[in-house]
């Protein structure tokens, strides 16, 4: 393991019952930690196979291969990336399952963000990659430790915490400041550049003596003067890659450390705060990493046409804290992730070569990737948030600053004028529903944030031509507008990528997740017919079970046919 021969004699070295007394400092009890009371069994080896969410898209759940640990420490690889995106998870993290959870609970593995070969070829990979591979077995998964209630932290509590830029390492350090359910670690000996805001429920922070119990290697703190030398003097911290301005403060007990910037907005599971405040009434001067915000993702709303309503629920509550540019490239790539055809999404945007966020999409057998141009302030981040919901023609209400606290009224009032208006159709209440969605006001004061908006409609028309629709007779009632029309053709030869997914989906409630597929590949009902097992595992990635399923549905129309 890098760095472990360096590393081991500070952990044997080092003990907390002389340094304590030296500083006088205080352990923070273990009851403020989201740790185990006693910690895991580590029954990983190196090359174990195990499943786990890619760190870099969160909706992703990848094959990933353990390259060592420190006691229940995990380093990870997901497969098809390279040693240079390796992460790091306790035993007990919830991201970690074996191999078949995410197919049992009716989910599909993916490759990592980055994935290094075509896309077409991942299904072949990892049939390669999983052939008789060692996996995980379900024992050495643990149950992931309870939260503790409320933020019990203290400023000059000690603890242990991970290094986030050195993440294989662990080292002393002192709680600064405690804000809501936010804690400021600071490292103790060292200057405040790897000092950061972190949830006071983070599995990164362990009790005094962690290390010890696990045999994780444990580093010495810095010196005031050696650490002088080694690392700038810097009042700067981040949260989740989330930059903070230095704030002036009383400064804490430990030598060499700096105050603590102001912290990010607490984030809780009931409510969270909205966008970071700002003194400045305009944001036009500051620099787009250094504004941060927090976009909720209300996908109880009406999304629209191109977003699938099966992948919706792949979508995170919340983006953010983050800056603006990162909370922008987030919320389109989780479109494009969610989009019945990623390359209609990709077609709102124009490729940028100076461009800072970049947008990946599957289409036509092939990956794609686009540079975009990123937001230089607040007010152009929102009005870029709301071009993408008229384009999407989604509620307006989809993206907003603060999250809904009761059903959509606009989707609510919408539902009620369709049922008074049966002749009106699906998309069609889409545009109307977008176009009557007010802009937001891009306030830099969260106290004031809302998710009102000016009432200068966008342009929606224009986005019309894109969706065609019928209108409806005047004889059209709201239940027939429901019914799910029939087949095109008795022939399955005949049938539309959609009447082959209705056949599928009727056929066998087991194979409806699998539907999304069909419509990837583009299988009409003449390329239907002419599936056989060994196409469906090598290019559909289905294991053996689902494709034997789907080659029965097969033979049995081809019986009918002939």
């Amino acid at each position: 393991m890098p760095g472990q021969k360096r590393i081991l004699p500070n952990f044997v070295s080092f003990k907390w019952d002389d340094y304590l007394k030296e500083t006088g400092g205080i352990p923070a009890p273990k009851g403020c930690f989201k740790q185990s009371e006693a910690p895991p069994g580590n029954e990983f080896l190196p090359g174990m196979k195990l499943e786990a969410q890619d760190p870099r898209n969160t909706t992703s759940t990848c094959i990933a291969t353990v390259i060592g640990f420190y006691g229940p420490r995990l380093r990870l690889r997901l497969d098809g990336s390279d040693n240079k995106n390796d992460f790091w998870r306790l035993v007990d993290h919830p991201d970690l399952k074996p191999v078949g959870w995410c197919e049992k609970n009716g989910g599909m593995l993916q490759p990592p963000l980055g994935f290094r070969m075509n896309a077409s070829s991942w299904p072949s990979f990892l049939l390669r990659t999983l052939n008789n591979a060692e996996m995980a077995p379900e024992t050495a998964f643990k149950s992931e430790p309870a939260t503790p209630e409320g933020n019990k932290f203290k400023v000059g509590m000690k603890l242990e915490a991970v290094d986030h830029k050195n993440p294989y390492l662990i080292c002393p350090a002192t709680v600064g400041e405690v804000k809501e359910n936010m804690i400021y670690v600071q490292f103790d000996g060292w200057t405040g550049g790897t000092d950061y805001w972190v949830e006071h429920d983070s599995r990164e922070v362990f009790p005094v003596g962690w290390c010890a119990a696990t045999l994780h290697p444990l580093q010495h703190p810095g010196k005031k003067d050696k650490a002088a030398k080694l690392r700038r003097p810097s009042g700067n911290a981040s949260v989740s890659g989330v930059s903070s301005a230095t704030a002036t403060g009383a400064s804490t007990s430990t030598p060499g450390q700096t105050p603590p910037p102001t912290p990010p907005p607490a984030v809780t599971s009931a409510k969270a705060e909205s966008d970071s405040t700002s003194t400045s009434s305009s944001s036009s001067s500051e620099a787009a990493a250094d504004i941060s915000v927090t976009i909720y993702i209300n996908n109880s709303c009406i999304s629209g046409p191109y977003l699938s309503p099966h992948k919706l629920w792949q979508m995170p509550s919340h983006i953010g804290p983050a800056p603006i540019d990162k909370a922008l490239q987030y919320a389109v790539q989780f479109c494009v992730d969610c989009a019945v055809q990623p390359k209609a999404i990709m077609g709102f945007f124009k490729p940028s070569p100076r461009g800072t966020i970049f947008l990946t999409a599957t289409y036509g057998g092939e990956k794609h990737t686009m540079k975009i141009g990123s937001p230089y302030n607040r007010a152009s981040f929102w009005k870029a948030i709301d071009k993408l919901c008229e384009d999407l023609l989604c509620c307006g209400n989809f993206f907003t600053s603060q999250p809904l606290k009761e059903p959509c009224p606009r989707c609510a009032r919408k539902a009620e004028d369709n049922l008074n208006q049966p002749g009106s159709s699906s998309s069609g209440s889409a545009v109307k529903s977008s176009a009557a969605a007010p802009k937001r006001t891009h306030s830099t004061d969260s106290s004031t944030a809302s998710t009102d908006r000016d009432h200068k409609p966008p342009k929606a028309a224009k986005h019309q031509k894109k969706i065609t629709t019928q209108p409806a007779s005047s004889t059209t009632t709201v239940s027939e507008v429901k019914q799910e029309p029939k087949p095109s053709s008795s022939n399955p030869s005949n049938w539309t990528i959609e009447e082959v997914i209705r056949y599928v989906s009727e056929s066998d409630s087991a194979l409806a997740a699998h539907v999304d597929l069909f419509r990837k590949q583009e299988i009409d009902g003449k390329a239907f017919l002419l599936l056989n097992s060994d196409m469906i595992m090598k290019y559909m990635g289905l294991k053996l079970g689902p494709a034997l399923k789907l080659c029965a549905l097969i033979e049995k129309l081809k019986a009918k046919k002939t």
